[in-house]
């Protein structure tokens, strides 16, 4: 079986105090084999194109038997064409995971019944990494496999774990999913195109014009944040992206450093104080 992902995974139990710390290790070993040891894209895939991922679970609190509880930092990156550098899709933490995992044991995932919270939580989180990939390449590309993690969440509602559920929060695993399934977000994944692959791709044949197409694209950033104020993909985005786009713009001049910085700001008022360094430049 091919492999998709490039998944580096770490479980740490700062917090937890045993002197057997062989279960956290069986957990790793699992999560790490069930991430790269399964077929998550139709399409073949080359070693070199490989999906680099990462996986950080912080167990918050253990039962000592098969109980846990902790938090997930999921983080995707892809190259950017024709440079060193990578550029981040990814980085979000999910902070409501609790699931059973027994040292030793294999993960078993179906894509058609909810089988275990651990397995739905990282099939979920592969479909958004390949969903993000391929939108980034490709515009809408990334539609089948948001339709797949949108039935991890509709297998998961027979589940009483928390994230799956419109109710639980309005930041959650169903929200994002409904997001990246919903016409009313379309714009804002065609941003995800344009940006990484007729903007970043193309800075380093020709910096000003990769960053004039991704400086064209900030009204649509702040028209959509406006359709329903507070909702996750937006946030997720600008999470990604916030200190790119002030690395990006700080080598413009100063007329559309200041444009950028206002319209970010309106768009990302969360990270409102990284873009005041738009004032002053390089």
């Amino acid at each position: 079986m091919a492999q998709d992902l490039n998944a580096r995974v770490s479980v740490v139990a700062p917090k937890i105090q045993t002197t057997n710390k062989r279960v956290f290790q069986s957990l790793e070993t699992a999560m790490k084999d069930f991430l790269n040891g399964r077929k998550w894209i139709t399409d073949p895939i080359l070693p070199a194109e490989r999906l680099d991922c990462t996986f950080v679970l912080n167990i918050i609190s253990w039962d000592n038997g098969s109980n846990f509880s902790g938090e997930l930092q999921v983080q995707s990156s892809r190259p950017v064409f024709n440079s060193a550098y990578t550029t981040t899709m990814l980085n979000i933490n999910d902070k409501d995971f609790d699931f059973t995992y027994n040292e030793g044991q294999t993960i078993d995932y179906t894509d058609q019944s909810f089988t275990s919270n651990l397995a739905s939580v990282m099939a979920y989180y592969a479909y958004i990494i390949a969903g993000f990939d391929y939108d980034s390449f490709s515009r809408f590309g990334g539609s089948p496999y948001f339709s797949l993690a949108q039935q991890v969440v509709i297998n998961a509602q027979t589940s009483s774990y928390k994230g799956w559920k419109a109710f639980d929060d309005n930041v959650n695993r169903y929200w994002l999913t409904e997001n990246l399934n919903s016409k009313t977000y379309a714009p804002l994944r065609g941003v995800i195109y344009d940006y990484n692959r007729n903007g970043l791709d193309v800075m380093a044949d020709n910096a000003g014009r990769g960053r004039k197409t991704i400086f064209n694209l900030l009204p649509t950033l702040a028209e959509t944040d406006r359709t329903r104020i507070g909702s996750m993909l937006p946030l997720i985005f600008f999470t990604a992206k916030a200190d790119e786009l002030v690395s990006i713009f700080s080598g413009s001049d100063s007329q559309e450093r200041l444009q950028a910085m206002n319209t970010l700001t309106t768009a990302d008022p969360a990270n409102g104080m990284k873009y005041q360094v738009l004032q002053k430049g390089n």
